[in-house]
Order: structure tokens, then C-alpha cells, then sequence
């Protein structure tokens, strides 16, 4: 099964409405959200910006010297709703390795746009192995991470690699490597203005700079306005929102969002939403990524469901039917409802990639697994469909609400197969099969 099937798009640079959405089944746009206006930029035929929903990417951890590890670790991101996917390209032997990792991918039944992260010594992989830069979908930059004497040689030479490919870039100014020249020079000039500026208003501004002086270095190398992505990550969260608002009000390119360097656990994952939907909720922002440090041997996965579901809590797009469940008190000492909660959501995710293709649509609806009668009922109506569980002392019994009615009252030790049939049979009647 192919998970993403992208084609050759063209590349005229074309101004599209301020929005993004997704459908529900009888074609209706949901989740609209005015954003600001962008060019279109496609990678592998993905298309990038305003008119297009906004793009979900991650980035492997493997030595991608090791094509094996990594095309695993590349389908299995994919397969969770990773749109693109971004790897280290960092010496000869992961250079050497990246046409076999997308055979490999390929392969697995999966296509999707892969992406090479260049530091330091890109001008020179790139050019020693065409067949890395023929297979890649996009090349990502850092300006800071060029070169210091040669570094608008270096610059460019990677460029005319992107257009000999006829490749997109993304210009990835990042907190931690900005270009120091630039800084420096910037820093000097305010030391000497009449009304200094403070220190770290400057270094914002650098950053803005060294990603548009960039750009427009890329252009004057003859690389297509619509070719260019745009990010500024930095790693605390108002910052962010600082930075893009400037980025964002100086320039028509797609940008790229992420807050670099999120951390660990519940850290990274509340820093990283927080960030993210400041942002986006300004209608700013094409593509993102969750940054989050995975524990050892954790799932890399997770930073792909984190990023989707900020952009569903947004109601920007939908990926997975939502589960509404009550977080439990007093009145539901039994773990009985939590773990429900937890068993339907499972089994709606396992369920997607196949619902996906048969039922157009399911992605938007909504499930409640309520555990007492006081916001049971009501809750149980407002989703697509829902169960009201008995809470301690009440009757034991367990309503079913289809479409706001009143379906079925279930009772016993069945509850949970029972509801799930329920479930499927709904899928099946209100999002028909696809043809």
C-alpha cells in the first residue's frame, strides 16, 4: 500500500487564498483558518503554503549509513502521518547510503518525500554524489553552517545543486548555529546607534536576516522564488512567536515552524503545543515539527501524533476520530470508563490506515466515552457517537448516543465489544465506501 503517491506539480509561483482546510463527506470545508499569504512550494509533490493544508514532517535518529535502520524508522514515521521526512546526510557514508534507503522505502510499499539535512560540508557531499542529490525531494540549509571565509561560495554551490535537480531548499536559521559574522556586524552597528537597541532585539533580527539575506542570495543564483522554504526555530516559546511574526510580515516564502530543542516528556510536548498554536493561530505557518526528545528507545513516533494533534485541537485539519472522555472524580471510582476511553482510542488509530482509503471523511468524527451522568448524556449527544457509562451507585446500565439520539442502552459484561460494533457499523453507514 502506498501511503503518499506525489507527482510532478510544476513550479509556477502562484498566490493562494488565505486558508486552510479539510473536507467533511458531503464536501463541505470545516476548519477554516485564515492564513497569511504564501507562495507554493513543491517537495516530491507535496505542495507547501497558504492554499494547502499545512504539512506534518519529523526526522529520523538512525546513522543513515545504516539504509536499513533508517528506511525502517522512515516508513514507520510515515505510516504514523508524517508527510515528509528529514534525514541526517552529515559524511561520505550516509551520503553514499541515501539512493539504497529510498529503494528500500520504496520497497516497503511506502512514498514519501525524503528530505537530506546538510551541516557544515553539504557543497561537497552534494556535489561528489549526484545520486544522493538526483534522490532526495529537498535540501535543507543552515546558513550558520556553511563556511565562515567561503561561505557564500559554499552557499551557492549547493544551490546550483538544487537547480541541476531541479530540488527545493529549505534556509533553516536556527538559535543555536546563527551566522556569527552576521551577528557580530549587526551587534557592532547597534553599539553605535544613537538609541542601542536591546541585545536580544538584535539577535532576533539576525536571525530574520541571515534567513532572507539567504534567500534572496539563492534567488540571485538563479533558484525560483517558489522553490524556497523558509524556518527560524528557536527553543523558547514567546521568542518564537516573535521571531515568525517579523519573518512572516517580510516575506511571501512558505515557512517551516518548530520549536528547536522542545526537551523531553511532558516538557517538550506542552512547550512544543504551546509554541505551535500561537503561532499557528495567527494563520502563520505551512509545515511543522514536533522537536521532542524521544526517552531511550522510545518511539519516535510520538512527535508525529503530538504535531497532528495540535493541528486537530486547532481544527486547522483532522487525522484521527477524537475521543472525548471525562478525566474521572469522586462520583466515577471505577477505572472502568478510563480504560474504555483508552481501548476505543487504540482501536480507532489501528483502524485509520485502512478507514482512511474505504471511508473518505472519518477522520472528523467524534467519539465520547463518558463516565457519570452528569456530563454523560449531554456530551454523549454533542459527539457523532458516544456512551454514557454508569458512574459509583448509579444503575448499571450504559446509554448509546447515534447523531445526538438516543441509540441503544447496553448492559452487562459486553459493554466494550458491543459499543465497538456499534462503532464499525456507524463508519460504514455514514462514510460510504470510496469507489
Amino acid at each position: 500500500m502506498s501511503l503518499f503517491v506525489g507527482g510532478r506539480a510544476g513550479k509556477l509561483a502562484i498566490i493562494i487564498p488565505k486558508s486552510d482546510s479539510t473536507r467533511d463527506p458531503k464536501g463541505n470545508q470545516v476548519g477554516f483558518k485564515d492564513r497569511r499569504n504564501t507562495v507554493t512550494c513543491f517537495v516530491g509533490g507535496v505542495p507547501i503554503g497558504s492554499g494547502h493544508p499545512i504539512v506534518v514532517q519529523s526526522m529520523t535518529n538512525t546513522d543513515t549509513a545504516d539504509p536499513k535502520s533508517t528506511a525502517e524508522q522512515v516508513v514507520a514515521l510515515a505510516r504514523a502521518g508524517s508527510t515528509l521526512v528529514r534525514v541526517t546526510v552529515n559524511n561520505d557514508a550516509a551520503a553514499a547510503a541515501v539512493p539504497e534507503l529510498i529503494q528500500r522505502v520504496t520497497d516497503l510499499g511506502v512514498t514519501v518525500p525524503i528530505i537530506g539535512d546538510f551541516h557544515y560540508n553539504g557543497h561537497l557531499l552534494l556535489a561528489k554524489y549526484p545520486a544522493c542529490a538526483a534522490a532526495l525531494a529537498k535540501y535543507r540549509i543552515n546558513p550558520g553552517n556553511v563556511g565562515s571565509r567561503h561561505r557564500d561560495e559554499n552557499f551557492r554551490t549547493i544551490v546550483q545543486v538544487a537547480i541541476g535537480h531541479d530540488k527545493p531548499v529549505r534556509i533553516g536559521v536556527n538559535w543555536g548555529s546563527l551566522d556569527q559574522d552576521l551577528l557580530t556586524s549587526m551587534m557592532d552597528a547597534n553599539a553605535k546607534a544613537a538609541a542601542p537597541r536591546d541585545a536580544k532585539d538584535v539577535y532576533m533580527e539576525a536571525m530574520i536576516e541571515s534567513a532572507l539575506r539567504s534567500a534572496a542570495l539563492a534567488e540571485e543564483t538563479g533558484l525560483g522564488h517558489d522553490r524556497i522554504i523558509i524556518s527560524a526555530k528557536i527553543s523558547q516559546v514567546q521568542d518564537l512567536l516573535d521571531c515568525y511574526r517579523r519573518l512572516a510580515a517580510r516575506c511571501d516564502y512558505p515557512l517551516h515552524l518548530g520549536l528547536t530543542e522542545a526537551g523531553l516528556g511532558m516538557k517538550g510536548i506542552v512547550a512544543t503545543t504551546a509554541a505551535l498554536s500561537l503561532v499557528l493561530e495567527e494563520g502563520i505557518g505551512d509545515t511543522i515539527r514536533a522537536s521532542l526528545t524521544p526517552s531511550p528507545g522510545g518511539d519516535r513516533t510520538e512527535e508525529v501524533l503530538v504535531a497532528q494533534q495540535v493541528l486537530q485541537s486547532l481544527g486547522l485539519r483532522s487525522f484521527t476520530p477524537q475521543v472525548t472522555a471525562c478525566p474521572g472524580c469522586g462520583r466515577t471510582t471505577s477505572t472502568f470508563f478510563q480504560k474504555m476511553a483508552e481501548d476505543i482510542q487504540g482501536y480507532l488509530r489501528d483502524q485509520m490506515p485502512l478507514w482512511r482509503e474505504r471511508h473518505p471523511g472519518v477522520e472528523e468524527m467524534k467519539v465520547a466515552v463518558m463516565g457519570c451522568v452528569v456530563n454523560g448524556p449531554g456530551e454523549s449527544k454533542h459527539a457523532n457517537i458516544g456512551i454514557s457509562l454508569p458512574g459509583t451507585a448509579e444503575d448499571p446500565k450504559a446509554p448509546v448516543y447515534v447523531d445526538g439520539a438516543l441509540r441503544v442502552t447496553l448492559k452487562g459484561e459486553e459493554i466494550v465489544p458491543e459499543f465497538l460494533a456499534i462503532l464499525n457499523d456507524y463508519v460504514e453507514s455514514r462514510y460510504p465506501v470510496s469507489v
